[in-house]
């Protein structure tokens, strides 16, 4: 089962409609492909209604796994993740003896699952979604012969469809829709979360954690790291961490405020797991990774950040902290705001720190903790290159930037690192 060209040929020259989009792709070989994809994904994610972080994450993570059974049969001694992930089971194999082009097959997969998880695109990104599969069909398909081009295509469309029928099942192919939904009371009473300022927002995804991970579930699940106990008396620990909060945010430096806002990541943005594989995409291109390394290395990324959303969410709301911000204003200074807006859901745990904490361990175990990269990702957005002497570095500073926004405890942040290593850990167990 061979390629019909070589890895080293370059994405040709666009037209214009898609050419804005994949202008950034400094990226040569069949790794562009993907790399080209998950650029686009970005923007969807951008600019489509109710793409909150774990939808997003969600998206991201249906998006890897179909990359992955795409260019499967391309890869030396790969595995399949049929049957290693939960209520995954046997996917369509190609055909024995037959050739195929791994990067025309894994462009038709990722065009058609993103199709699909991405229904309410508008218009025009609709378009750029069929343009991008065109243009990269045109690039790959020099030598190739019409039925091997045909058999690509074709096996690339059936592993999306089987991929995507089975996400309908886990409780979140909707979550789009329904961000906010009116039928959920929270809980009332002394250190409960409460809407938070200035736009008094209803509960987010409170019924995400209950979705089905892509991890298969063990009996640990049901064991929780706790907060503190909530508490108003000022020598408690846990008066003393919002207290923490409150001087931070008086006394930030301009590093401090620039890292928090680096990370902030908020509405209408990529999204923090938007960020994170946008971060890993950028390093498959760099690094040339061959498409098979960069299926795998992206597929783990997202599994990770897929069931660090599942997990932190579940721990939101059942333990519904309250926000720094409702308690410093209501025990310290009631003129007090963060830095940054408080997102509409409880506190603990971080949602960056296990996001970050899943991701940036994953990462670290393809190139080594001590690999140092520059992330160029919010060069658009404003911001000068920020470069990283180690993935443990990038971790704590995603996590530290909550606090200095002033919207979580460093407690919060401390545990989703520790939840997002452990899911980091379970995603590199498996085999790709």
């Amino acid at each position: 089962m061979l390629a019909c060209k070589k890895n080293d040929v370059s994405l040709q020259p666009v037209p214009k409609s898609s050419k804005e989009m994949v202008a950034k792709i400094a990226v040569s070989g069949d790794v562009a492909v993907p790399v080209s994809w998950y650029q686009l994904e970005l923007k969807l994610i951008k600019e489509s209604a109710g793409f909150t972080p774990p939808v997003a994450a969600r998206a991201i993570a249906y998006t890897g796994i179909t990359l992955h059974e795409a260019v499967l049969g391309g890869m030396y001694n790969g595995a399949s993740l049929g049957g290693q992930l939960n209520g995954l089971g046997r996917l369509p194999a190609p055909e024995r003896w037959k050739r195929y082009n791994w990067a025309i097959a894994a462009n038709s997969a990722m065009a058609q699952i993103i199709k699909n998880l991405f229904p309410n695109a508008s218009v025009e990104n609709m378009n750029l979604i069929t343009q991008l599969e065109n243009d990269n069909l045109l690039a790959h398909s020099d030598s190739c012969s019409p039925d091997v081009i045909t058999r690509s295509v074709n096996f690339g469309r059936t592993i999306a469809g089987a991929i995507y029928q089975w996400s309908t099942t886990d409780g979140g192919k909707d979550g789009y829709l329904n961000n906010f939904p009116t039928d959920y009371i929270p809980p009332v009473g002394p250190g409960f979360w409460i809407p938070t300022p200035p736009q008094f927002q209803r509960a987010m995804l409170p019924y995400w954690g209950s979705n089905r991970p892509l991890l298969k579930p063990r009996a640990s699940d049901t064991t929780y790291l706790l907060p503190p106990a909530f508490s108003t008396d000022t020598n408690s620990v846990f008066y003393k961490a919002a207290y923490f909060v409150y001087q931070k945010g008086k006394t930030l430096t301009p590093e401090e405020k620039l890292i928090a806002q680096y990370w902030a990541d908020g509405g209408g943005t990529f999204t923090p797991p938007g960020h994170l594989i946008a971060i890993a995409a950028q390093l498959a291109g760099d690094q040339q990774l061959s498409l098979g390394a960069a299926a795998s290395l992206l597929a783990q990324v997202g599994i990770g950040l897929n069931d660090a959303g599942i997990l932190c969410w579940k721990y939101k709301y059942r333990f519904n902290l309250i926000r720094p911000v409702s308690v410093i204003r209501a025990s310290i200074d009631s003129s007090w705001m963060p830095l940054i807006g408080t997102p509409p859901f409880p506190s603990y745990t971080s949602g960056h720190a296990t996001f970050t904490g899943a991701a940036g361990n994953i990462l670290a175990a393809k190139f080594g903790n001590s690999f140092a990269f520059t992330d160029n990702q919010k060069v658009a957005d404003g911001f000068s290159p920020r470069t990283f002497s180690s993935f443990t570095q990038m971790i704590n500073e995603a996590a530290v930037s909550r606090v200095y926004g002033g919207i979580h405890y460093d407690f919060d942040s401390d545990a989703g690192k520790v939840t997002g290593n452990n899911i980091a850990q379970r995603v590199l167990s498996l085999h790709y």
